[in-house]
């Protein structure tokens, strides 16, 4: 897996989970995560990140060691190792999964099983992440998260 990757998103939000940790949601409605108590429930929980990009459009992610002054921290939990990072568009739901390469958009990188911080700034179309292990899992959000 490379650390530095792109993704394409038609709804201006970068997803990232673990793709067991939100598999309860597979039955769920394609745009479950479009309700924002949906949304805000199952970031709390730690199952997944939902990040407002303010646009459409190409982005790249650079995964990277550490972040200075990151402009969001969430808490994921990871009990599979396989970790999405891409479109909000490809989250779990309506009885599909970002598992297969040809029909998402983004990639699937690998983690020990365990609780992480994810960090991320956002420069123009380039969005960087840290992710570092955690021994919190739940969040506290009362507001949909954004990097406009």
């Amino acid at each position: 897996m490379s650390n530095v990757f792109s993704f394409m998103t038609d709804t201006a939000t970068l997803a990232i989970f673990d793709l067991q940790a939100i598999r309860h949601r597979k039955s769920d409605t394609a745009d479950w995560w479009s309700i924002p108590d949906d949304e805000l429930e199952e970031m709390n929980k730690g199952n997944i990140a939902f990040i407002g990009l303010g646009n459409d459009g190409f982005y790249t992610i650079n995964l990277c060691d550490n972040i200075e002054e990151p402009d969001v921290k969430i808490n994921i939990s990871c009990p599979s190792g396989k970790v999405f990072i891409g479109a909000g568009e490809d989250t779990t739901g309506g009885d599909l999964e970002p598992d297969d390469p040809l029909y998402r958009s983004g990639d699937i990188i690998s983690l020990p099983i365990g609780n992480y911080k994810i960090s991320l700034k956002k420069a123009a179309n380039i969005v960087f992440i840290s992710i570092t292990p955690s021994k919190a899992k739940a969040n506290n959000f009362e507001n949909i998260l954004r990097l406009d």
